[in-house]
């Protein structure tokens, strides 16, 4: 092949390798967002309508994403009744994120295949390519829908991935529009179309990146450091919730990503409010020894790595002390244990046990539970007295 060839050839390849409708769609909404927008606030101002017009369909397509796509139709973390279904969809589709199926079909592909080869946004690839690369440009072949056989079935989402297109921009761009006009004529609609429609789509996109490259580089792996995924209280305030990615990644098919009650995790709090009202149900949990199990796994997995790594053998005094606190932590961890299962066995028979006992069985797990937390946190503090090699983020 001449020279001349071999560059034809080159370009070709380059130029098949460009996804151009997606980079026409992100630069072009981005571009807009940072000078239209401006000049239209600049010229008419920015009153309380376009505000919360904004602020509706951030929140409406933001947690589309995260509770719909994300939750309940790539993990199947729990069922939703028609209502709950529609309005993600349509709002998912506002997102500009592609179809849930589409969504629902590289996200699978990428838990599965999570910071390898395979995996749509592979974090080992760099920064870029995991936060927007991927989109911008064609490494691969693209994720064949038979990762979500499963939800073919699905009428409603069937629907969504047929008429993709005008569904999202209907609800995307029109339906803003049509609401600034109704509200004040042709100057709201045109600060409609640009804030809450343009704008919010750059947002909502740049959060729903911020999953793919910032949760696999931020944070702590209190759970796993099989993989990059990473906890961190920023990128959840950012993400709806979705920045507890470490235990996301160990736990995929739990409801909830900030799994303490007090982690901000709106996504979660949404799902939980909707069960009580009866619009979803069977929400999906891991029992708490189980996460339990695995921070214990994951501090044993960099004890021995802290010991592998140390130039010399470490004390003596200091191996005694490591093991005794974990012979304690171990016994306080059977002790929490039998009190969990006495505790459901209660849930269990309410009825048939008086309030004396259920008193005294609530307490038990409370006083098991405090000290294993105390046995924990000796046990981390022994194993943190290794010197000179930290333990891994």
């Amino acid at each position: 092949m001449t020279s001349h060839r071999r560059h034809r050839f080159s370009l070709r390849r380059t130029l098949y390798s460009i996804r151009w409708i997606n980079c026409a769609f992100l630069f072009f909404t981005f571009l807009i967002t940072v000078t239209a927008v401006p000049a239209y606030i600049w010229h008419f101002g920015l009153d309380g309508f376009q505000i919360a017009l904004f602020l509706f369909f951030f929140i409406a397509t933001g947690l589309s994403i995260t509770l719909g796509y994300h939750r309940l139709f790539s993990h199947l973390s729990f069922q939703a009744a028609w209502p709950v279904k529609v309005f993600t969809l349509l709002f998912g589709a506002a997102a500009f994120e592609g179809s849930a199926l589409g969504w629902c079909a590289d996200h699978r592909r990428h838990h599965k295949h999570v910071d390898h080869e395979d995996d749509p946004y592979d974090i080992s690839k760099g920064f870029f390519h995991a936060h927007i690369g991927w989109l911008l440009f064609r490494t691969g072949p693209d994720t064949p829908l038979t990762w979500v056989r499963d939800l073919q079935k699905d009428r409603l989402a069937w629907w969504q991935h047929q008429f993709y297109v005008p569904v999202a921009i209907l609800s995307g761009f029109a339906l803003p529009t049509l609401l600034g006009w109704l509200w004040g004529g042709p100057v709201a609609a045109l600060g409609a179309f640009l804030i809450a429609g343009v704008a919010r789509i750059v947002f909502v996109h740049h959060m729903t990146f911020c999953i793919n490259s910032l949760c696999h580089w931020i944070g702590a792996r209190p759970y796993s450091s099989k993989c990059s995924a990473r906890d961190s209280l920023l990128m959840a305030f950012f993400t709806f919730g979705e920045g507890y990615h470490n235990f996301h990644h160990e736990f995929q098919h739990d409801y909830r990503n900030g799994v303490r009650f007090w982690q901000f995790d709106p996504t979660k709090w949404t799902i939980w409010l909707l069960n009580r009202i009866g619009m979803v149900r069977n929400l999906r949990t891991v029992p708490e020894e189980r996460i339990l199990k695995a921070k214990i796994a994951e501090q044993e997995h960099r004890l021995k790595a802290r010991l592998d790594a140390h130039p010399g053998p470490v004390s003596e005094a200091l191996h005694a002390l490591i093991e005794s606190a974990r012979t304690q932590m171990q016994a306080a961890l059977a002790r929490w244990e039998e009190s969990v299962v006495v505790h459901r066995a209660m849930v269990g028979q309410r009825r048939s046990i008086s309030r004396q006992e259920r008193r005294e069985i609530r307490k038990r797990l409370a006083d098991s539970a405090a000290h294993l937390r105390a046995s924990l946190r000796q046990w981390i503090n022994a194993c943190a007295e290794i010197p000179e090699v930290p333990l891994a983020a």
